[in-house]
């Protein structure tokens, strides 16, 4: 684990982590990147938003955490509209609407995601940062707070499953059980994070954004739209 200089390390538990995440002093000083409000912030988003759907992103949010309550809210969005796709009795036309709001709402999770690169390449470069001949790292941060975000809510959901007082026997054993791997996958995923970031601060590792220039939304490029629309034209 990298540090700087004579710098001490502070143990800091993450909020719904069974394991204290580790984060140097260097990296509080320096870095606008916090594992521990990011899960943080998933968690009590979440909570929020499940109470009052209408509740928007906190406007007294810094700037750089608001991007990651907005890419949260996609995923939180997305999460309920795939719900509704498996409502019995939906008609044809209900799934077809369904379709279409998953794929508008997935091009704009991917789009944050994207965005939280963009800022914390921006700040690195005012650092001179990251280090052009540190090997890269496959995952971006982006990509690793749009997982996370995605296990805030299966970890919520699995949570109301072993609450649930109207289940059939076994059911809230087995959740509890699945809330205990998914809670063990959180944290190694956020000391992933950590790791990457306090590498990337320290020069010995860096990241890029990755573009994941999806298709299907694209009228130019999904055939299935371009397609159709040359028919429609055809005499």
């Amino acid at each position: 684990m990298l540090t700087n200089g004579n710098s001490r390390k502070r143990r800091v538990r993450a909020a719904g982590f069974s394991a204290p995440v580790v984060i140097s002093r260097m990296a509080i000083n320096r870095s606008m990147l916090s594992v521990n409000k990011v899960t943080a912030l998933h968690d009590q988003l979440t909570e929020n938003w499940h109470f009052d759907r209408s509740d928007n992103v906190p406007l007294e949010q810094d700037d750089w955490l608001r991007r990651v309550a907005l890419q949260h809210r996609a995923n939180f969005d997305l999460w309920h509209i795939e719900d509704e796709a498996r409502t019995p009795g939906a008609t044809d036309a209900d799934l077809a609407g369904v379709k279409r709001r998953i794929d508008s709402t997935n091009q704009l999770r991917n789009d944050r995601a994207e965005d939280l690169d963009r800022v914390l390449l921006e700040w690195l470069a005012l650092r001179q940062l990251p280090n052009p001949n540190a090997p890269l790292h496959s995952e971006s941060p982006g990509l690793i707070i749009d997982r996370l975000s995605i296990l805030a809510l299966k970890i919520y959901h699995t949570r109301e499953e072993a609450q649930r007082h109207d289940a059939p026997p076994g059911h809230a054993e087995r959740n509890r059980s699945r809330l205990a791997i998914l809670e063990e996958q959180r944290t190694d995923l956020a000391h992933c994070l950590d790791a990457l970031w306090r590498d990337t601060l320290a020069g010995a590792r860096r990241f890029k954004r990755y573009h994941q220039l999806k298709m299907y939304n694209d009228p130019t490029l999904n055939p299935a739209i371009y397609g159709k629309s040359a028919d429609d034209t055809a005499p």
